[in-house]
């Protein structure tokens, strides 16, 4: 077992203050706040539509923190959910699901599951339990599912069955069409709402063919989803787009969303998805509203050209509440709810690939007040994370390890 101290990459800690919303327009360019984790350069030199919208100010947890990694055998894991007896039921991309014990246990491989087509950023993705698992075993997944006219972003539910060696009646619910031959965007998390309905990210499959199709509310691309467990629409969605609209649709304008969680106190939608070369997103979801993609970004093409009419803000679109350039790929996330950290109670912590560390942001009044930087030094593409029932959070990387992060 391995005793880590945390510190930041800015050297000290700094307490944030969150920041009104008179701020409007009145950013500096997110180059020049020397109090940030970040110390690279941005991509770009736009500036941010209020303060605190990037490079906050840097915080520090003060409690001794214990991190362990679980196991190092998984492969390819890409989502996490806890299971009411302490274990975790874990999707691996390439198309199976297993379940891991708190002491390191790795079960085998879990059958039952419809075929994915794992090319590229595809395969069996985020997934999430029933509310009413310990009684029903329900779960619910995300996969790229391929068909004779291109592949997809699909939702399917199953049981999973008492010898727990197979799901039982692996059905898809749902699918984001049109279906694309591409490997990228598929998106792919999926929550329980407070209503009993799930909530379902998708991407906009990333070519320039299909990116338009984030701003068409006839397309289920670059979309949150909210249907109900059977796939329908449902009940309370947001009426926009009138007849033309899919009533499943409860936010657009999105590019590769692989974040969910749900505020523990407000219940409030938040929202992480991937930028382009910069302009990375975390997003207050509302419902009916647009965020944006590709019309107003604070990131560039790859190549370095500025994408679209190079816009960060327009009328009638939001604004992320945070964004980070250079990037650092944000993946899954969790709000913090326990009281095993207190300092950490309703804090938001996300997942990092490229950024390889987790990421703590504090939040005051839907604002982004501070942020830090966790497991750095592991050096593993953080792809989920989620909170135990012992209060410690989980993390899983592309690598095949499992972390346990907790105080001493």
């Amino acid at each position: 077992m391995k005793n880590y101290l945390f510190t930041l990459m800015a050297g000290c800690a700094i307490l944030a203050t969150s920041c009104k919303r008179g701020d409007e327009g009145s950013g500096e360019p997110s180059a020049k706040n020397p109090l940030s984790v970040e110390t690279n350069a941005p991509n770009t030199n736009y500036k941010p539509a209020f303060t605190g919208q990037t490079r906050v100010n840097a915080v520090r947890t003060s409690a001794s923190l214990n991190t362990r990694v679980v196991t190092s055998g998984l492969t390819s894991p890409w989502g996490i959910a806890a299971l009411p007896d302490g274990r975790f039921l874990i999707t691996q991309k390439a198309g199976t699901m297993r379940i891991v014990t708190a002491s390191g246990q790795v079960s085998g491989n879990i059958g039952g599951i419809p075929a994915v087509n794992a090319g590229g950023q595809g395969g069996l993705l985020g997934l999430c339990i029933d509310p009413a698992f310990a009684t029903n075993r329900m779960v619910y997944w995300i996969f790229s599912e391929n068909r004779s006219d291109g592949n997809l972003t699909s939702v399917a539910k199953g049981r999973l069955a008492d010898n727990e060696s197979t799901i039982e009646n692996a059905t898809v619910i749902y699918r984001a069409t049109p279906a694309y031959n591409g490997t990228l965007h598929y998106g792919g998390r999926i929550l329980f709402d407070r209503t009993g309905n799930l909530i379902v990210s998708t991407g906009e499959r990333s070519d320039l063919a299909t990116r338009p199709l984030a701003q068409s509310l006839s397309a289920a691309l670059g979309k949150v989803i909210r249907i109900t467990t059977s796939g329908q629409a449902a009940p309370g969605n947001p009426t926009i787009g009138q007849a033309t609209g899919r009533p499943e649709i409860y936010s657009l304008g999105h590019r590769n969303p692989q974040g969910l969680a749900l505020h523990p106190t407000t219940g409030d939608l938040w929202q992480g998805e991937h930028g382009p070369h910069g302009g990375d997103e975390i997003n207050l979801l509302k419902p009916g509203a647009n965020y944006g993609w590709p019309t107003i970004t604070y990131g560039i093409e790859y190549s370095g050209q500025t994408i679209g009419a190079g816009i960060q803000q327009q009328s009638g679109l939001e604004q992320p509440v945070y964004y980070w350039d250079p990037v650092i790929s944000p993946s899954g996330m969790t709000f913090y709810k326990g009281n095993r950290i207190p300092e950490w109670e309703n804090n938001l912590f996300i997942s990092a690939l490229s950024g390889q560390h987790i990421v703590r942001l504090t939040i005051a009044n839907g604002r982004v007040t501070g942020e830090e930087r966790l497991l750095a030094s592991e050096g593993q593409r953080f792809r989920d994370i989620t909170q135990g029932a012992d209060n410690a959070l989980y993390a899983i990387t592309d690598g095949g390890r499992l972390y346990r992060i907790d105080r001493n």
